[in-house]
């Protein structure tokens, strides 16, 4: 039975708690051998209130859902049981949370929060206790290594970073669409938009491409038609524009309105229902971003996880949501492997080789998932021809 519980894991159709505790009590690290029908504590330190709560409470939601679909199934090993708190999206408290979960609480496993900051500040937390966070969507460059340049020994993400994603788009940009000349207008407020700008023109300059200008804005900006005008002017094939879609829908939109009818690039913070609103759909074509996740050509396993998602809270679920998801799973079938918490789980975590709604992947040295990047295409405004892109290709 546990053979065919995990054949239905791995296909998506349930899912399974990922971050464990034992109902025993003891110390933090102290490992415990786990047996059939054992409680396992899982702590969900998600931001459910304050500036991020919309990514925090999709998160949330998916891991309770996987939850809920492991203690459902007959084949589940173990009981699964949720402390869940509310890290106020304050790194600080997140930090706070992450303590309590691992000692007070007993879990062995934390999963979240949402963002890089709030993840990064509980890893301090996850080593002293030999309890492993696993991270749905730390995508900061270096996010989980230490200042000695070590990777923190019980942190994991199960999501692409920065760098894979603009150099994914460097690649596409090359390879698939034959781009020779780009321009990159980035927000010069943000450590995300200048990561991805340094990385984008480097992976494209690599492959033989010219970066022939660069501009940028700030963060808040409405008005680029004076950058805008400066761009027109140069001779280009493609523009980069590394941002999230508050300021990325009104320079397409601009951009477009401008005569501009370049390829226009974008990462994942272009992927929101809103970018549409900013920019009309009208002018959502010829226009391109990389993501974790696509409902185009939704696989089985996919589509079923959709339905369970929108049958429960009554809503989609997003990229956040089956980040969360897929650390759910890997989670769990990390712990029933082991059979143990503590160090052989972590050791089993970092052995996987784990297949999720967001792709196959193994972990590198530094726990970042070795996988492939998607790069959707936009046409009046709808998502189309996804394409999986390497970003280690040269």
């Amino acid at each position: 039975m546990k053979g065919n519980f995990w054949k239905v894991l791995a296909s998506g159709t349930i899912a399974a708690s990922m971050l464990v505790g034992c109902s025993s009590g003891g110390a933090a690290n102290e490992a415990v051998t786990l047996s059939e029908g054992d409680t396992v504590k899982i702590g969900l330190n998600y931001e459910l209130s304050g500036n991020v709560a919309t990514y925090g409470q999709a998160m949330n939601k998916a891991t309770e859902l996987a939850i809920k679909q492991y203690n459902e199934s007959e084949d589940a090993k173990y009981k699964a049981e949720a402390v869940s708190m509310d890290n106020k999206s304050d790194s600080g408290e997140a930090y706070s949370i992450a303590t309590k979960l691992m000692t007070e609480d007993q879990v062995v496993m934390q999963l979240g929060p949402a963002t890089s900051g709030d993840s990064i500040a509980t890893y301090p937390a996850a080593d002293e206790n030999q309890t492993p966070v696993l991270s749905p969507a730390v995508t900061q460059n270096g996010g989980m290594l230490k200042e000695d340049g070590s990777a923190y020994e019980y942190a994991w993400r199960v999501c692409f970073e920065d760098s894979a994603q603009a150099s994914a788009m460097a690649v596409f940009a090359r390879e698939n669409l034959g781009k020779t000349k780009a321009v990159v207008y980035s927000d010069a407020t943000s450590d995300y938009a200048k990561g991805l700008a340094e990385d984008f023109v480097s992976k494209f300059e690599a492959l033989g491409g010219e970066v022939v200008a660069q501009e940028s804005y700030s963060s808040g900006d409405t008005d680029f038609n004076a950058a805008l005008s400066k761009i027109s002017e140069e001779d280009f094939d493609v523009l980069y524009v590394p941002g999230y879609y508050s300021e990325s829908g009104l320079i397409i939109k601009q951009a477009r309105d401008a005569g501009i009818s370049q390829t226009i690039l974008g990462p994942d913070g272009m992927d929101s229902p809103k970018l549409a609103e900013l920019a009309g759909v009208e002018n959502l074509n010829d226009v391109y971003f990389t993501t974790a996740y696509t409902t185009v050509d939704a696989s089985e396993e996919l589509t079923s996880f959709i339905e369970a998602y929108k049958a429960e809270y009554n809503e989609e679920p997003d990229m956040f949501s089956v980040l969360a998801y897929d650390a759910t799973n890997l989670g769990l079938q990390a712990l029933e492997k082991a059979g143990k918490t503590g160090e052989a789980f972590n050791e089993a975590i970092k052995n996987i080789e784990f297949t999720g709604l967001t792709g196959s992947f193994t972990f590198d040295e530094e726990h970042t998932p070795l996988k492939k990047v998607l790069v959707v295409e936009l046409q009046n405004g709808e998502q189309v021809n996804p394409v999986e892109v390497d970003p280690n290709a040269e």
